[in-house]
C-alpha cells in the first residue's frame, strides 16, 4: 500500500449478461426513426424537385439556386438547359436542376 493511494480490489460477482433481443430491438427502432426522420422527407423533396424540373415551360417565372429571379424564354429538352431572361436585354443559360422554385405570375414586376 502506498502512503497516499489506497489499493483497489475487484469485487467478486457475476458479470452482467446482456440479452441479444434488446440490442436487436434498439437497432430496429433506430432504423425506423432514421427512415421517418431522414430518408423519407429527403426522398419526397427529390421527387418534388424532379416533378418541378420536368414541368418547366416557356413564360414561367422561376427562382434559381443562386437567387436569380427570371422568366423562362426557351426550354431545351435534349441538353437539360433553360434560357432565363433576367431583364429585357439580359438572358442567362441555366441547368434545369438549378431551378429551385416556380414563382407566381407577376412576381418580377412587383420586385
Amino acid at each position: 500500500m502506498s502512503l497516499f493511494i489506497a489499493n483497489a480490489w475487484a469485487q467478486d460477482g457475476a458479470a452482467a449478461q446482456g440479452g441479444g433481443m434488446e440490442l436487436i430491438f434498439m437497432l430496429a427502432m433506430f432504423a425506423v426513426i432514421f427512415y421517418f426522420m431522414v430518408y423519407r422527407p429527403q426522398a419526397k423533396r427529390v421527387k418534388d424537385h424532379k416533378t418541378l424540373v420536368s414541368s418547366l415551360k416557356k413564360g414561367e417565372e422561376v427562382l434559381t439556386n443562386g437567387g436569380l429571379v427570371g422568366k423562362i424564354v426557351k426550354v431545351t429538352d435534349e441538353k437539360d438547359f433553360v434560357i432565363v431572361a433576367l431583364a429585357e436585354n439580359l438572358e442567362v443559360t441555366v441547368q434545369k436542376g438549378a431551378i429551385s422554385a416556380l414563382l407566381p405570375k407577376g412576381t418580377m414586376k412587383s420586385l
